[in-house]
């Protein structure tokens, strides 16, 4: 079913099921009208990068989530050596277990993990506006950059704990979303 509105030079057609529209497609707006083989490469170049960007933000977003962990932890340690150094320890014994410190964002460091998220979230929308124009080629492009985005900017590294029967139970980091999107 092809719904057809009329522009000022020429008509934008919004396919509502699978396509192979090159010429005369329209994605998002009527400003975003394809006049000819050229347009339609650009946009599907366009469309790949932002799907690259969006793995981008999503790495972003992780690593900036491991920083500000990282800098607490350094924090934490520090204090730990600048009592154990002032003597303020009751005893020189080891503390009965292990000790658990709840961390939780400062709200600048919560606000820009929020844009960030905000940001990505809104490229994801996009990208699934632009998807719902039903068109082979620009899914196609959508997938292709998904995989290529993942390639380039999510690089799985992981601590392997050898000789430990206490880490086998836990997942190994980089391996708990299998999707970012909706979460």
């Amino acid at each position: 079913m092809d719904h057809t509105e009329s522009g000022s030079d020429s008509t934008c057609t919004h396919a509502m099921s699978w396509n192979w529209n090159t010429v005369g497609a329209c994605f998002l707006a009527e400003s975003w009208y394809i006049e000819n083989e050229g347009a339609f490469a650009a946009s599907c170049i366009g469309v790949f990068i932002l799907v690259i960007c969006l793995e981008l933000l999503r790495r972003l977003g992780k690593e900036y989530d491991s920083f500000i962990l990282r800098q607490f932890q350094q924090h934490i340690a520090a204090q730990a050596r600048a009592s154990k150094e002032d003597g303020t320890c009751c005893s020189d014994a080891p503390a009965p277990g292990p000790q658990v410190v709840t961390f939780r964002a400062t709200p600048l460091q919560q606000l820009i993990r929020s844009v960030i998220h905000a940001f990505s979230f809104g490229v994801a929308y996009i990208l699934m506006l632009i998807a719902m124009a039903f068109n082979g080629y620009i899914i196609i492009c959508i997938i292709i950059g998904a995989g290529v985005g993942k390639f380039l900017c999510d690089w799985m590294i992981a601590k392997v704990v050898v000789g430990s029967e206490s880490q086998s139970n836990k997942e190994a980091a980089g391996l708990e979303e299998p999707s970012v999107c909706c979460g």
